[in-house]
């Protein structure tokens, strides 16, 4: 159907605004692309594809680290690219708060990744678009299901150090009713937030997020306690690593699942999904079927990524870890 609009001077005025108020409070996310970039940016996603595979090359855990900093910005504010902002004269940036602090990284490689992009098309991608870009690649290079990315977030040139710390990140300790919550606040339900933590088939912890369930609780394995024990003592150690997933850690699948079935989740956040509680049977679909996983993940990954994006159009940074 055809729609005809009058040009009157009266209604082109009520038309102007009504488009001011949709660029200012309309939502966000539809204004989102996956081809924001075809003209202005032909060669992006082979690009960054290519930075990623070559930082897993050198270092397999790189690739959970990156997939991790996209969800520690997107909790924050929304998926706006903050958490590279690095602190300023006249603001504290998020990498130092509780839950970031030594632990989040893979910042030199979105850097070397963004001087790649500026190479080929100066001035046109956001940090933001190429960390949500990469953590998509990460998954796929080690193995997991690929999506496409709507594109077009802007970066944001301010940071909030006390939203990063109030723990709209769940930290690891978190119980099932927190992680629901927070996973909620932000968007996602609690299907979501089980298929999203099933990003931890990838990646390592430090001792200091396990010590405490490794030597007192007791809904855990006794010999993947004592396996988990030989790196991270009683006292000590805190930085030490080991696998979140005990048998493919290098490889995106559903064994975190599979090992929650047989209480070897390494953190208590990780075990509390399948502990007698409203989640069991989500965490038994998933280790019995990569395939649903794989498409509640997608599906999941997508909203989040997708959360309050900052899309007003401007200029973005030519460097990531500062306004600029």
């Amino acid at each position: 159907m055809a729609i005809t609009v009058s040009h009157t001077p009266k209604k082109m005025v009520v038309l102007a605004l009504a488009l001011q108020l949709f660029l200012l409070m309309g939502s966000s996310s539809a204004q989102l692309s996956t081809t924001f970039y075809s003209k202005t940016c032909p060669n992006l996603l082979s690009t960054v594809r290519a930075g990623v595979r070559s930082a897993i090359a050198k270092e397999a855990r790189i690739g959970a680290s990156l997939l991790r900093l996209h969800f520690h910005d997107c909790f924050v504010n929304g998926c706006d690219g903050s958490i590279l902002l690095d602190d300023t004269p006249t603001f504290m940036g998020e990498q130092t708060a509780p839950p970031n602090n030594r632990s989040v990284r893979g910042f030199d490689v979105i850097k070397d990744i963004k001087s790649s992009v500026e190479k080929v098309c100066p001035s046109v991608v956001s940090c933001a678009d190429i960390l949500t870009l990469t953590s998509r690649d990460s998954v796929v290079i080690l193995g997991g299901p690929s999506w496409e990315v709507k594109l077009g977030r802007r970066d944001s040139k301010t940071v909030s150090f006390s939203a990063a710390s109030s723990g709209v990140i769940p930290p690891p300790t978190s119980t099932l009713s927190n992680l629901i919550n927070r996973f909620n606040a932000v968007g996602l339900s609690t299907k979501d937030m089980v298929a999203l933590s099933g990003a931890h088939t990838i990646g390592q912890a430090r001792c200091v997020s396990f010590r405490n369930r490794i030597y007192n609780e007791s809904n855990i394995d006794a010999s993947f306690a004592k396996l988990r024990q030989r790196n991270c003592p009683r006292s000590g150690g805190d930085d030490n690593l080991a696998p979140l997933d005990v048998v493919t850690p290098k490889l995106f699948d559903n064994y975190y699942y599979k090992n929650l079935l047989n209480q070897k989740g390494l953190l208590h956040s990780d075990q509390v999904l399948h502990n007698g509680g409203s989640t069991d049977s989500l965490v038994e679909l998933y280790s019995k079927t990569i395939r649903t996983f794989d498409a509640d993940f997608v599906a999941a990954m997508i909203r989040m990524g997708e959360h309050q994006p900052l899309t007003i159009t401007r200029r973005d940074q030519k460097v990531c870890s500062r306004p600029n």
